[in-house]
């Protein structure tokens, strides 16, 4: 089996022949990641511009103290007049100013008397006035390639007169869990063999989390052939097929089998991690299957390591997990000789994460109820050993 942190790196330097992007109306675009660099082709603004109601003046003529209102400059007109010596124009938020004028002094600052406006309080040269590229100058690279999407992005480039930015498509990943036990949700039980399938919603819950799309497929009987054409045609419809269960040594354990007979290439198999140890990867072309253990707690585990990360290359983005350090409030034992990605408690106090382990059941893979809360995965390489009260932890940050 392979050692975690190569698995890790395996999947880091996969290649990707070619990505697809598509033209998407730029309030959709929330949540995509850019495929192209956005580079302003004007001046924002492109003439100074008034920052403030109030009257635009020559600096210098604020020491006269009374200065006569010439014009009115509301926002969006195309002023021709001037200023000149001893006059101001009123000028509102988002005019141009008017020819003549540097400072712009706001309207709190005057009292007008008639067809003048008498000055109470001076204000600096080139006051409230918005210079040429103040926002951004033409040219400007504003948001790089690689970018994913959020409301100011949408903000800049609505100010950049972009319809339609091209984007990367977000993956489509099938689900399909694989055990004859397995019950969908709603179908009776008809006996006491049989559980309640989660896997498969759990990972649909996971795709739509990480920017994937993601096409429920259900449960699949344990058959070979059932699960051959199965995959097969989510294959064709997908750019990443996701099963759980079947990846094992068992009788009834098919997916391995079933990868290979397709005609896909192992990435990797098998990897000295706990949970999840018999995770697959393969890959035809630049679609991707991912082989999931049948545990709950441990495909879910593993979808967060090997799919999240999968997904975001697809679309050329960045992982939207992080790992951090944090102290433990209560001792850790190491139980594996593997990396271990343990279920704890996260809380942020005064700056610094402590975890600890309240509510979380040792046992197996199966135990999903150890993700409920405020939970993150305490992480530990093959060499650590057990940790104690205050000791400096990795952990990785889920939510």
């Amino acid at each position: 089996m392979l050692h975690f942190d190569e698995s890790i790196e395996i999947m880091k330097n996969l290649n990707i022949e070619k990505y697809k992007t598509k033209k998407l109306y730029l309030v959709d675009c929330l949540g995509y990641v850019l495929a192209e660099d956005i580079v302003a082709d004007h001046n924002s603004p492109e003439f100074p511009t008034s920052a403030m109601d109030g009257y635009a003046l020559q600096y210098d003529d604020q020491t006269m103290g009374r200065l006569k209102v010439a014009s009115i400059n509301p926002a969006g007109a195309a002023l021709s007049d001037a200023v000149i010596g001893g006059t101001c124009i009123k000028t509102f938020t988002g005019s141009l100013m008017p020819e003549g004028a540097d400072t712009l002094i706001p309207i709190e600052n005057v009292e007008v008397e008639g067809e003048e406006i008498v000055i109470k309080e001076e204000v600096p040269q080139g006051f409230s006035v918005r210079e040429v590229g103040e926002n951004y100058a033409k040219g400007q690279m504003l948001i790089p390639k690689g970018t994913k999407i959020n409301f100011p992005e949408i903000g800049v480039m609505a100010g950049l007169n972009i319809v339609a930015p091209l984007v990367y498509e977000k993956p489509t990943v099938a689900i399909l869990s694989t055990g004859s036990e397995l019950l969908e949700l709603g179908e009776a039980q008809t006996s006491d063999a049989q559980i309640r399938s989660s896997n498969n919603y759990i990972l649909e819950a996971i795709v739509k989390k990480y920017d994937g799309i993601p096409m429920q497929l259900g449960c699949i009987k344990d058959d070979k052939e059932n699960i051959k054409r199965a995959v097969a045609q989510a294959f064709e419809q997908s750019d990443i097929v996701v099963t759980t269960g079947g990846v094992s040594v068992g009788d009834f354990d098919f997916v391995k089998d079933v990868i290979t007979e397709l005609g896909c290439e192992i990435v990797f198999k098998g990897v000295r991690v706990k949970p999840g140890q018999h995770i697959m990867v393969a890959r035809r072309g630049d679609k991707f299957i991912v082989g999931l253990p049948g545990f709950a707690y441990s495909s879910t585990v593993t979808a967060l390591l090997y799919v999240v990360p999968l997904i975001e290359k697809l679309q050329q983005g960045k992982c939207a997990m992080r790992q951090v350090k944090a102290k433990l409030k209560e001792p850790f034992m190491k139980r594996a000789k593997k990396a271990e990605f343990t279920a704890c408690n996260i809380t942020l106090m005064q700056g610094e994460y402590y975890v600890d382990f309240k509510g979380k059941k040792v046992g197996t893979s199966a135990i999903l109820t150890n993700m409920l809360g405020d939970v993150a995965l305490l992480v530990t390489a093959e060499d650590d050993i057990s940790k104690e009260v205050g000791d400096e932890v990795n952990v990785l940050l889920i939510d």
